[in-house]
């Protein structure tokens, strides 16, 4: 089984999956950002979003399926993916390979968003990059809530201002079910 978490930047992702982690401990965690931060390093991103690159939405999909069938654990994802073809894309690979797959949305208010991204540190030893990143996660906040409209039809909406640990009971429940 994989466990999609997904919602803006700064909506609480990553939080959430730890929070998970610590209460699923058989569950590995995933994280999609690696395979782009390996493909930059081999390839030319001509967009500067890695997730524009087919070949790093092929390797998502088959490290997920990978992960599952070769370790027969489930499988925790904090990932942002909105783009209504790229979501189509790789949850139809995985589905495709028979993976069950739960996907949840964490909702939060832009202004949340904007306050918990600047509040973050991206790259201390480097702020002019810092903010640059700062500026890339709130430039894409306005998609990702719209995209919420377009996401699947299965897909769960958390609260994403609730504790870390509420959502994880929330998900922890629905996965059971």
């Amino acid at each position: 089984m994989i466990v999609w978490v997904n919602g803006a930047f700064g909506s609480g992702k990553t939080t959430l999956v730890e929070e998970l982690r610590g209460l699923w401990p058989e569950a590995l965690v995933f994280d999609p950002e690696v395979i782009g931060y390996v493909l930059r390093e081999i390839v030319e991103v001509p967009t500067g979003d890695f997730q524009d690159l087919r070949l790093w939405r092929r390797q998502v999909a088959e490290s997920l399926v990978g992960l599952v069938e070769e370790y027969r654990r489930p499988v925790l994802v904090p990932m942002t993916l909105v783009n209504p073809a790229y979501v189509a894309e790789v949850f139809g690979a995985i589905e495709a390979a028979g993976i069950p797959l739960h996907h949840f949305f964490l909702k939060v208010p832009e202004g949340v968003l904007v306050a918990r991204i600047d509040g973050r540190s991206f790259t201390p030893d480097d702020p002019e990059q810092d903010e640059r990143v700062r500026q890339w996660c709130k430039g894409r906040i306005a998609a990702c809530m719209a995209a919420a409209d377009t996401l699947p039809t299965d897909t769960v909406f958390l609260d994403g201002e609730s504790s870390p640990g509420e959502l994880a009971g929330l998900v922890l429940r629905r996965v059971a079910e």
